[in-house]
């Protein structure tokens, strides 16, 4: 799992300057700057991926599956087993 953090890190490192710090709680976060950005747990090994498009929605992927579009507070995520939680204003719930 750290090869894949270590291959993230280059991947943003790309012409553009990235940052990769590990916080108090272990887990190594790396940035360009972009929209775009990666992170590793080593607790649970889980590796994440981050980028934000044109229109501010941010799609976050992780190595076991799970995937989550989010914008301003509210969101879509569906996890590896297919469960899909939704989340608005208003409202939230899943299927």
């Amino acid at each position: 799992m750290k090869i894949l953090v270590i291959l993230a890190c280059m991947f943003f490192t790309s012409g553009v300057f990235a940052g990769c710090v590990t916080n108090l709680r272990g887990k190594t976060v790396c940035s360009n700057g972009q929209g775009e950005a990666a992170g590793y747990n080593p607790k649970t090994g889980t590796a994440v991926k981050s980028e934000t498009n044109q229109h501010g929605v941010t799609t976050t992927q992780t190595n076991k599956g799970g995937e989550a579009k989010t914008k301003n507070g509210m969101g879509v995520v569906q996890s590896p087993s297919g469960k899909t939680c939704v989340k608005t204003r208003n409202n939230q719930g899943c299927n």
